[in-house]
Formats: C-alpha cells, structure tokens, sequence
C-alpha cells in the first residue's frame, strides 16, 4: 500500500510539473525597441547581410559619392527575416558606405522601433552613425535620429521598398 501511495504521489507530481511548464509563455515579443549607442557598437560585427561596390541605383542623387569607388555593406542583426511581411521590433540594420582612401566614410543605420512610433512608413527609425558606432550629433549637437532624418529623406527614399517592409537590401 505504501509504495502504491508514493507511485500515486509521484505521477501526480509529475503530471503537475509538466503542466506548469507546458503553461510558461515564451519571452514577450517587445512593442517597442529604443535603439541606444550599444546598439550600434561593434555593429560590424553583426551579420554581414551583402557586399556591393559601384554606383547604388537605389540611392540615385541621394548619398553622397555614389560612384564606381564605394564598396557598401549591409550588416543585420541576428540576420532577422521578414515575419508574415513584417521585420521584428527590434531588428537592426546598418549601412557601411567608404571608399578606399575613407574620403567618403558614411553609416546609415535603421532599426524597427515598433509602438506606432511611425505607422505609415513601416515603424523605422533612422540614424547617422559615426565610424565607432556611436550616433552622430549635428552641428547643434541634436542626435542625428528620427522618422523624419534629413527632412523625411530616409523614409521617402525607403517607400521605394514598402512591399519589403521598407528594406532594400532582403
């Protein structure tokens, strides 16, 4: 009878355990990411996504020195993917634009910010970088961030893009 009673008590026990665990949520997908400059640190050790050189079509007159000479790599972190159309909240991209005597050095970076934070062009947020990562200060010293960097230039730019999520290069 007594074992009966401890192989009953150990099955309940089980049975409890395996349901608590099979209750647990996965980690909460985030509604809203602020990127920081850690973000961006080290950001060319994320994944690098492509490599091109030359004239970028997609830039046209928009980036400085789009010429025959400048090599650009597109780093994405974690290498995120489009979800049901959509990039995660949180994913981050970075573009590394130099020619070979760093004449022209320029690091454009985008992060989906998510919370509505700019609902009709895909919840991007873009910066200027510089070489160490950090985010770029204008003249006036204002981090160079937002939905409307450079008068809205990013965005509109990246409409071109909108059946991707506003991203060219995946």
């Amino acid at each position: 009878m007594r074992k009966l009673t401890v192989i009953t008590f150990l099955g309940i026990f089980i049975t409890v355990a395996v349901l608590v665990q099979s209750c647990k949520k996965d980690d909460p997908v985030p509604s809203e990411f602020i990127a920081t400059d850690a973000t961006f640190a080290n950001f060319d050790a994320l994944h690098l996504h492509t490599t091109k050189q030359g004239v970028d079509p997609a830039n046209g007159g928009l980036h400085d020195n789009n010429d025959a000479t400048v090599t650009r790599k597109v780093f994405i972190k974690d290498d995120a993917s489009l979800v049901d159309g959509q990039y995660p909240v949180g994913t981050v991209l970075v573009k590394h634009s130099y020619n070979p005597d760093l004449a022209f050095n320029q690091i454009t970076a985008m992060v989906k910010r998510g919370n509505n934070f700019d609902a009709g062009f895909g919840n991007w947020e873009y910066f200027m970088l510089q070489p160490d990562g950090k985010i770029a200060k204008d003249a006036g010293g204002n981090l160079m961030r937002g939905a409307k960097l450079f008068n809205g230039m990013c965005q509109n730019c990246h409409v071109g893009a909108s059946a991707k999520d506003f991203v060219f290069s995946k």
